[in-house]
């Protein structure tokens, strides 16, 4: 059975916004669009993914880390309950950079370059 689609759409330099199901089939057009940022910060606005299984965890943990050893950001905006429940019970919410909207965090690094 073929899961839902992912859709990626590149709001602005670094900030992709992601509507479908992060899975294990939708894994390589994620991490080809990540890896298509450069911008020093790159926000994912996840308000649109209702679900992720192992494999999209992984895919972003992966994008996190790979951000982290090239000097880069990362944040993730609206994420529901579901998929922060698979982030507590894996233990890997304190590596993401969580923002509850896309405008929070794209006001917060705006505010962290002008300090």
């Amino acid at each position: 059975m073929a899961s839902e689609p992912l859709e990626i759409e590149r709001l602005d330099r670094g900030v992709l916004s992601l509507r479908g199901p992060l899975t294990l089939e939708n894994v390589p057009p994620f991490l080809n669009a990540v890896r298509r940022e450069d911008a020093p910060t790159m926000i994912l606005d996840f308000s649109g993914v209702p679900y992720l299984d192992s494999s999209g965890l992984g895919s972003l943990v992966t994008a996190c880390t790979s951000c982290a050893k090239a000097g880069r950001r990362m944040a993730l905006t609206g994420v529901n309950k579901r998929v922060l429940k698979v982030f507590e019970i894996t233990r890997v919410e304190q590596i993401f950079l969580m923002f509850p909207t896309l405008s929070d965090a794209l006001e917060a690094f705006t505010n962290a370059g002008s300090a």
